[in-house]
């Protein structure tokens, strides 16, 4: 079994988590929100997916050069 599943989940959550943190800084400071007491919940769930998605990648590639 040649493929790493952590590599595309790492990539998948990166991407996502990027988008995310994207939105998230274009909207700050919009009325919407107010109804989540005005967390940004768009830019720290993007964060939070990009971080977990970078560790996935690192894990990824810290097992494919051990197993060079």
């Amino acid at each position: 079994m040649g493929l790493d599943l952590r590599l595309p989940i790492g990539m998948i959550f990166s991407l996502i988590g990027a988008l995310l943190v994207i939105y998230g800084l274009a909207t700050n400071g919009d009325p919407i929100y107010q109804a989540s007491l005005g967390l940004n919940i768009n830019l720290i769930w993007g964060g939070v997916l990009f971080v977990f998605g970078a560790i996935m990648l690192a894990f990824a590639l810290s097992a494919a050069r051990k197993k060079k």
